[in-house]
Parts: C-alpha cells; structure tokens; sequence
C-alpha cells in the first residue's frame, strides 16, 4: 500500500465554509487535485493507496481525513456511497459532508474508506513513525528520488504552497526524516504527487 499526507495550512476545517469557489476555501482546490491524482488513472481507481488530508485553517484545525476507497478489496467507483467522481467539485463535495459528519472525540467512519478526526500533522506522522512506516518528505534540497531506496511501508509527506511549517517540522525533529526531491524544477503540490506516483509506478512498488 502506498501512503501520501498531504498538509494544507489554510484549508478549512468546516463544511460550511466550502462554497463554489474552492480557492477561497483556504485553497482547498489544491487538496482535490491531490486526491484526483492520488487515486486515479485512466478508467480506474488505485486500490492500494491511502491518503492522509491534515487540513490547519480556520475555523477548527486541525482535520485529519483519511481516505482510502480501496480498503474493501474492490473498485467501489460503482457504490454510491463511496463514489468519487474526477472532477474537483465533486471531490470539494466529498470532503465537504465529511468534514459535517464530523464528531468530538472519535474518529468517525463516513462511510467504508472514509473517516475524520481531530489530529494534527505532527500526531499522525508520529502515528504512522510508531507503526513503522519508513517516512519521506519532498525537500527541493533532498535526494533525487531516482536514487533513493524505497521500502514497501514509505509514507510520503507533500505540504501546500507554503511547505510544511517550521513549528510542525520541530515537532517531529525525532523522527528520523527521509528529504527527496522529485526534480531540479518546483512543482506544484499535485504534480509531485504524480511524479511519485509514477517512480513507484516504475519500480512495480504496491
């Protein structure tokens, strides 16, 4: 199973405040592109990957959504309960009814592959640390990813426009951090994504 967290500092963290124009949403537009490129190809779902959203804007940070449609085995694009069409409106209207269907205290399963919590960036990724995911982080500076080692449990961190914050990163200054780079070029948050998916495309990595 591959596994991405994607941090946004400024998408927000009620359902109410997603409206038509997802950019005023904290940038919410970013964090559809991660999840479309994140899940599908053409004429399909990935099935083995898991997305992590840590969502720190107003006006309840922070939100952890979880998403992962291929838990049951299958590709449930045919379930109307766990559909997600490919187009950004409907992927902002996926995310809008889980952040309604959030709940105090527990981490909450929308419906099969799908839960929300209050969990912060540094608290998953010390989550998944303890679990023994080997954890990496898009660095422009880090090793080209081309000539890293991959384990089979990597867990890849991608921050927003703004890169992860120094105060987030400080809280997990001991976890032992992986920095690689997807190229010589800055690319958007959904770009790298794809360029890693398609690394671990290339190595036949599940």
């Amino acid at each position: 199973m591959r596994e991405f967290i994607y941090y946004s500092k400024s998408a927000v963290t009620a359902g109410n405040r997603i409206k038509e124009d997802l950019m005023k949403a904290g940038r919410l537009d970013i964090a559809c592109q991660i999840v479309i490129h994140g899940l599908f190809v053409s004429r399909h779902m990935r099935l083995n990957v898991k997305l992590h959203l840590v969502f720190d804007g107003p006006p309840d940070a922070p939100k952890h959504l979880e998403i992962f449609p291929g838990v049951s085995g299958k590709d449930n694009l045919g379930d109307i309960e766990n559909k997600i069409d490919i187009s950004k409106k409907d992927i902002a209207g996926l995310i809008k009814r889980m952040l309604y269907k959030y709940r105090v205290g527990e981490k909450k399963e929308v419906a099969n592959g799908y839960w929300i919590e209050k969990r912060g960036f540094a608290d998953l990724v010390f989550e998944l640390h303890n679990e023994g995911k080997e954890i990496f982080i898009l660095d422009k500076r880090g090793e080209d990813i081309r000539k890293v080692e991959i384990s089979e449990n990597a867990v890849f961190i991608i921050g927003d426009q703004e890169g992860i914050p120094k105060k987030e990163l400080k809280r997990i200054k001991g976890i032992p951090l992986k920095r690689v780079s997807v190229g010589p070029q800055t690319l958007f948050a959904s770009q790298a994504l794809i360029v890693l998916q398609n690394e671990l495309d290339r190595r036949s990595m599940n």
